[in-house]
């Protein structure tokens, strides 16, 4: 059974680590160059981040965030826009961190539709993260229904618990790490 990460336990993935060691998370992602998945969220889950690029990283991602890149503008402008088209467009998946901040965030919806009509659905990942494991208002929030979701869980071939992307249409799934490289 597969199921959505709590807020806690991404805050908890890196609770753990020391300060410099959660700075050292973000700045080996500050550059744009090499990196392979956009991480999409809304500002008002910042405390949310670290546990989430945890994760994917640890499954070989190198994530892009606009907070770190040192050519973000330093005010929202056109110029933003245009960076941020070239820099899902420069990555091969999309995932948007979903929370009940996402539907409210102005940036969150026009990302993924760039990142919609760039990748198309199978390179696109939802990362839901909510109050308890089986809060699945989210995919009520018209078009987010349509896109796979980074859940945990059993897998059939594998013994233990893993992180996966489900397709919940399809009721099929693949690891994380799998569809990170591209599988």
């Amino acid at each position: 059974m597969a199921r959505n990460v709590t807020k806690a336990e991404l805050l908890a993935f890196t609770a753990n680590r020391s300060q410099s060691s959660r700075e050292q998370l973000f700045k080996s992602n500050a550059s744009s160059s090499g990196t392979s998945t956009f991480l999409s969220h809304s500002s008002k889950d910042q405390e949310l981040l670290g546990g989430a690029m945890e994760v994917l990283h640890n499954h070989g991602a190198r994530v892009y965030i606009d907070e770190i890149d040192p050519e973000m503008p330093p005010y929202t402008s056109a110029e933003t826009a245009a960076l941020l088209k070239q820099r899902i467009s420069q990555t091969r998946r999309f995932v948007l961190l979903t929370t009940e901040n996402s539907k409210d965030s102005r940036w969150v919806p026009w990302e993924l539709g760039i990142a919609d009509g760039d990748k198309g659905l199978v390179n696109i990942a939802l990362f839901p993260a909510s109050d308890s494991t089986r809060d699945d208002n989210w995919t009520s929030w018209e078009y987010l229904g349509l896109y796979h979701r980074i859940v945990w869980g059993k897998l059939s071939g594998y013994e233990n618990e893993l992180w996966m992307v489900l397709d919940a249409k399809a009721n099929t799934a693949v690891t994380l790490r799998k569809w990170l490289s591209g599988y």
